[in-house]
């Protein structure tokens, strides 16, 4: 469960025109309250293999075709300790902090994030590096 402005969030809530969000996933990790920001799109573009009856005669065409889906329902971050958690049965908080319109305003959006919060500094959030350039234990 999303949880957005004290809120659940659900599939209707999603904006017209939003392309992902910024988060923070807060969980209770021996007996010390541990957090991660990130972001996540809505959507995933998969490829999904065409029938037999769709496949193109002409063997140059694509032989499958893009689908998207919805893809935040069951995401529990990229950093192994919450998904180890997650896996373990602990109880994850995941809080909506900004929903995104752009790839560049969600980016934006996930680094300014990680610096008003001080996640470097901070041993509360397991977040290890900003963008790839900015690491734990090197500011």
């Amino acid at each position: 469960m999303w949880i957005y402005q004290n809120k659940t969030f659900t599939d209707e809530h999603i904006p017209a025109g939003a392309v992902g969000f910024v988060y923070q996933m807060t969980a209770i990790i021996g007996n010390q309250s541990i957090s991660y920001i990130g972001k996540k799109n809505f959507y995933a573009n998969t490829k999904k293999k065409l029938s037999k009856k769709k496949l193109p005669t002409d063997k140059r065409k694509k032989t499958y075709e893009r689908v998207s889906k919805l893809a935040y329902h069951d995401y529990y971050s990229s950093n192994e300790v919450l998904k180890q958690a997650h896996r373990s049965g602990a109880v994850i908080k995941r809080e909506i902090l900004k929903i995104c319109f752009s790839k560049n305003q969600l980016t934006y959006e996930e680094v300014k994030h990680q610096f008003v919060l001080g996640v470097l500094e901070s041993q509360a959030f397991l977040n290890g590096n900003i963008a790839g350039k900015w690491f734990k234990g090197k500011v």
